[in-house]
C-alpha cells in the first residue's frame, strides 16, 4: 500500500511541477517577476507553516530557527530569493520552453561544484556528461545555430544558466545540513520574503497587482514551492525503491514541453527538444555510472 501512496505522491508531484513554467511565464503577463516572487513566497510559507502542524512539528521549527538563524539567512538568500528572481527574470526575457531547458543545466553545475568544492576525483564519464550537456545548452541557446555562435537573447541565456549556478549552489552548502526538509524549506522561504519584500518596495509596486496575477502567484507557491515538494518527499519516503520514484522526475520537462504548448502557444523549437535530451541524457549518464 505504501509503495502505491509513493508511487501515486510522486507522479502527482512530476505533474503539477511540469506544469510551473507555464504557470510562471502566464503570470508575467500580469505582473513582474519581483511581485510574482514576493506573493508566490508569501503563499508558500502560510502553506508550509499549515503542513508543519498538521505534521505536528512546531516544536521542532522553534528548536531549529534558534539554533541555525545565521545558516538560515544565507541559505533563504539563495533560495528562494536570488535563485527565483533570477530565474523568473529569465522567463520574463525568454520563451518558457528555453528557460525551462537551461534551468534543468543544474545538475551539470552540482557536477563541476562537486569536483571544485567537494574535491570528487574526475572520471571519464564525469568529463562525458559534461560534454553532452554542454552541447545540449549550445543548441537550445543558438536555436540550432551552433556554428554561428549567434544567441537570439544573450542576456535570457545567461539568466537562466545563472539560476543553474545558484541552485547548484544551494545545495552544495545544504548536502549536510540534517533538518527536517520541510521546516529547512519554511525557514528558507520566512527569511527570502524579507529580502523579496524589501525588493518588491524599492523596484516595483507592493499593492498594483491584478485578480489574475494573484491567482498565478498562488498557484506557483502551491505548486512550485510547498504542496509539491511535500509530495515529492512523501513519494520517496513511501516508496521501497527510491531510484524507481527519481526516475519519474525526468519526464518532467517533456511533459513541461507539451504543457508550454498547449497553455503558452509557444511553438517548441526543435533545437530546444534536442538540446533538453542532451542534457537530461547527459544526468542519466552521470547518475547511472555513478
Amino acid at each position: 500500500m505504501s509503495n502505491r501512496r509513493g508511487f501515486i505522491c510522486g507522479v502527482l508531484a512530476v505533474f503539477f511541477w511540469s506544469t510551473v513554467a507555464s504557470a510562471f511565464k502566464f503570470s508575467l503577463r500580469y505582473i513582474d517577476y519581483i511581485q510574482l516572487l514576493f506573493y508566490s513566497s508569501l503563499t508558500s510559507i502560510f502553506t508550509l507553516f499549515l503542513i508543519i502542524i498538521i505534521q505536528r512539528k512546531l516544536y521542532q521549527l522553534y528548536s531549529a530557527l534558534s539554533k541555525n538563524l545565521m545558516y538560515s539567512i544565507l541559505l533563504g538568500f539563495l533560495n528562494p530569493f536570488l535563485y527565483y528572481t533570477v530565474l523568473f527574470k529569465a522567463y520574463s526575457i525568454l520563451p518558457a520552453q528555453e528557460a525551462l531547458a537551461l534551468n534543468y543545466v543544474w545538475p551539470i553545475v552540482l557536477v563541476i561544484f562537486s569536483i571544485i568544492f567537494l574535491k570528487e576525483r574526475v572520471k571519464a564519464y564525469s568529463l562525458i556528461s559534461l560534454l553532452i550537456g554542454f552541447i545540449g545548452v549550445l543548441i537550445i541557446s543558438s536555436r540550432g545555430n551552433i556554428l554561428s555562435f549567434r544567441f537570439t537573447r544573450i542576456d535570457g541565456v545567461i539568466l537562466a544558466l545563472g539560476s543553474s549556478i545558484i541552485w547548484a549552489s544551494y545545495w552544495i552548502l545544504n548536502i549536510r545540513d540534517n533538518l527536517n526538509p520541510v521546516i529547512r524549506l519554511f525557514l528558507n522561504f520566512a527569511f527570502g520574503l524579507f529580502f523579496s519584500f524589501l525588493t518588491v518596495i524599492l523596484f516595483s509596486n507592493i499593492f498594483n497587482i491584478n485578480l489574475i496575477g494573484i491567482l498565478g502567484c498562488i498557484y506557483v507557491g502551491l505548486f512550485e514551492m510547498s504542496i509539491t515538494f511535500t509530495l515529492w518527499l512523501t513519494a520517496l519516503r513511501s516508496s521501497k525503491s527510491t531510484a524507481r520514484i527519481a526516475d519519474l522526475i525526468y519526464f518532467a520537462p517533456f511533459l513541461s514541453l507539451l504543457i508550454i504548448h498547449l497553455v503558452i502557444g509557444e511553438k517548441i523549437f526543435p533545437s530546444t527538444f534536442i538540446g533538453l535530451i542532451l542534457i537530461i541524457s547527459a544526468t542519466i549518464i552521470q547518475n547511472m555510472l555513478k
